[in-house]
């Protein structure tokens, strides 16, 4: 359940004021969006008395005048359309600022994604983040469009027909005053017990979002085990829950707007009855058609607004509990990016007595200890939940050790702006990730200082031009999210020309060879002792026959080096990397 479901008053009065804040982005949109708004309601507010005119001086001349009736008609209408135009250009001035808004918070958010640790989304589904960036930017959006103006126009109406009330009829405004504590208390209750729905309700949905991205990712693996049913199940459990919470709002929303609302101004109807009533047949005094009609009509109207704005304490609801969300993502530490360059570096390597861990004193990593001159292979071997790719994050500064060093041509990593760092690197992964756009685009990622040529002589080096070669559009062929169209080895040349392009010092294959069929891989392993000649390179592999050449070969077993040397070193101490090379060669 989302953390923020126990959100504190003072948290969500800063959120308010954050929320406000954005406004002032856009001052010339809100201050046009209120006082069109203001103007509206005041046009709107006048018709009632055209109305009384009619009634209370027209209609009781002794020769009807039927010019002046249309006048005041035409003046009713002429004022409802005013007040009509106004809401419409009220309504446009607010609507593009919220767009403008939530454009700011997408851009914010999208902005703060890239710069955030690896290890933020280890522990976030990436259904939620994108429920985050849409859903919750999209509630938000609400607020400036329909809360912000409704209750703005609702509170407007409110305080100009009490004084109005007051300044013709002073008994019913304080029937009416005396009505608004009810009103806060049903304010307070609903908003009390709205934002705990609502939490839920956004939490859930967030968790749907999730199982759905997962389902989508995974759903060969669903098919082939035959799990469609315990992920219905999972799915519609999540739903139902939402559900639940939904129709316990709905029932709020019910019982605290309408029908109470209802009630309090049907009660004002039936005093108003009774006043003039007894007025008539008491006083003998004839009641003013005009005057009632007025009464009647902005009784209506005040109750009407009164509703709109305990209505609107839903939509307020909503909106602060997504922008909770919003500020979550938008607040959450990112690393900085700076211009910083190091124009060329070596790549020499250290990794001086390094522990590391994911999860506090669950060390992955113990007293590595690594060396690598420039130029030089460096394998990495071992069983799975050895360490290999933990080196690799920590080289990449996905993550940082908690002891030790790693030094990159004597300079300490961690005193490097990543993006600096990362210039000089290129990477290859076990499973590639493909970028919607073309071969081309996937190779550049579309960075101006990688040309068409660039990616050509790329592609050619690594052998892709031969696997391909047969694709119609070439290096312009499309490619669609994850490369889903193109094989695994297809996808993996495009990953290895990728990292080629940047012209990295120092090239990371992360059991680059593994995923791809064994004429391909020939392909990739005939390139590649061409590519590394004086790059720093660094392999993680699973086939010992693809290291031999490898300068040092560290093998590492539960998170410690057991045994380096070259390939025909660790041969000769028969331990267990021979035991590893005798196993895969079935000698």
């Amino acid at each position: 359940m989302n953390k923020n479901i126990n959100q504190n008053p003072e948290a969500e009065k800063e959120d308010i004021k954050r929320l406000a804040s954005y406004t002032l982005l856009f001052k010339s949109n809100f201050l046009k969006g209120l006082l069109f708004l203001l103007l509206a309601v005041v046009f709107e507010l006048l018709a009632p008395f055209a109305v009384r005119k009619i009634f209370d001086e027209e209609l009781k001349k002794a020769v009807i005048d039927k010019n002046s009736i249309l006048y005041w008609i035409g003046l009713y209408l002429f004022v409802n359309v005013t007040a009509m135009i106004f809401q419409y250009m009220s309504d446009i001035q607010l609507k593009i600022m919220a767009m403008r808004i939530v454009q700011k918070m997408r851009m914010q958010i999208y902005s703060n994604i890239q710069r955030i640790g690896i290890s933020f989304f280890d522990n976030m589904p990436a259904g939620s983040i994108v429920s985050k960036v849409t859903n919750d930017t999209l509630a938000v959006q609400g607020l400036y469009v329909k809360v912000l103006g409704e209750i703005f126009k609702s509170t407007v109406y409110v305080i100009s027909i009490y004084i109005i009330l007051f300044t013709i009829q002073t008994q019913f405004a304080l029937l009416a005053t005396f009505l608004l504590p009810f009103v806060a208390f049903i304010i307070y209750i609903y908003n009390k017990k709205a934002r705990v729905y609502n939490n839920v309700i956004r939490s859930k949905v967030s968790e749907l979002n999730g199982a759905i991205n997962e389902t989508v990712q995974g759903i060969s693996v669903i098919q082939a085990f035959n799990n469609q049913e315990q992920i219905q199940k999972d799915f519609d459990k999540t739903n139902e829950e939402r559900v639940n919470q939904r129709t316990k709002l709905l029932v709020l929303n019910s019982a605290t707007s309408y029908n109470i609302i209802s009630t309090l101004r049907n009660i004002v109807f039936v005093v108003m009855i009774y006043y003039f009533g007894n007025k008539v047949i008491k006083d003998n005094a004839v009641t003013s058609v005009g005057l009632l009609y007025v009464y009647v009509d902005y009784i209506s109207i005040l109750f009407h607004h009164i509703h709109q704005i305990v209505q609107q304490m839903n939509e307020m609801s909503k909106s602060t509990v997504a922008s909770s969300h919003v500020f979550e993502m938008i607040d959450k530490e990112g690393k900085d990016i700076s211009d910083e360059k190091i124009e060329k570096i070596s790549g020499t390597v250290e990794f001086k007595d390094v522990s590391f861990y994911y999860k506090k004193d669950e060390y992955v990593l113990k007293n590595i200890n690594i060396s690598a001159e420039k130029g030089q292979t460096i394998a990495l071997v071992g069983h799975t939940g050895s360490g290999k790719s933990s080196i690799m994050n920590l080289l990449l500064k996905f993550y940082q050790p908690q002891q030790g060093k790693i030094l990159i041509d004597g300079m300490d990593l961690q005193t490097l702006q990543d993006q600096t760092i990362r210039d000089h690197m290129g990477i290859v992964l076990q499973e590639p990730y493909l970028f919607t756009g073309t071969i081309l685009s996937n190779i550049t990622l579309n960075k101006e200082n990688i040309s068409r040529q660039d990616a050509k002589k790329a592609l050619e080096m690594v052998g892709g031009d031969l696997v391909l070669g047969n694709l119609k559009d070439g290096i312009d062929e499309k490619v669609v999210e994850r490369g889903a169209t193109l094989s695994s080895g297809q996808r993996q040349l495009i990953s290895f020309a990728r990292a080629l392009a940047q012209n990295p010092t120092i090239l990371i294959l992360d059991e680059a060879t593994s995923s791809v069929d064994s004429e391909t891989e020939k392909i990739i392993q005939s390139a590649m002792d061409v590519l590394m000649k004086g790059r720093t390179t660094f392999i993680i592999a699973h086939r010992l026959s693809t290291i031999k050449n490898a300068d040092k070969i560290y093998l590492l077993e539960k998170g410690r080096i057991i045994e380096q040397g070259t390939h025909s070193e660790l041969l000769d101490k028969k331990g267990k990397y021979f035991d590893m090379y005798k196993t895969q060669s079935n000698l």
